[in-house]
């Protein structure tokens, strides 16, 4: 009977806080331009639309970011990330992006 060596997960967990901060600092960054690019000359309809939807999806992306964050500094192990939470970050960013290429046209 052979047992499995104790997993030492090094900076990996750190590492994987620090990307996902990092990630959630960019989406803010983006958000913040979205924001700024839709009220620019003034405030219309569609703009205060997007702009409310892009922080709505900047938020759902903080949550989960955040979230995984805890989990991560909570865990001796690193616990993997649920299908939900990843569909939901891919969701936030694919939409937030979708944002922003329409507010660009």
């Amino acid at each position: 009977m052979t047992t499995e060596p104790a997993r030492d997960p090094g900076l990996q967990p750190e590492r994987t806080r620090l990307a996902w901060r990092r990630t959630t600092l960019s989406g803010t960054v983006a958000a913040v331009l979205a924001v700024k690019t839709a009220l620019h000359g003034g405030a219309t309809l569609p703009g205060v639309l997007v702009c409310a939807l892009s922080v709505a999806l900047w938020l759902g992306f903080l949550l989960v970011a955040h979230r995984r964050i805890d989990t991560l500094a909570a865990a001796p192990a690193p616990v993997a990330l649920t299908s939900r939470q990843a569909a939901t970050a891919v969701l936030c960013t694919v939409a937030l992006a979708a944002c922003a290429a329409a507010l660009l046209f």
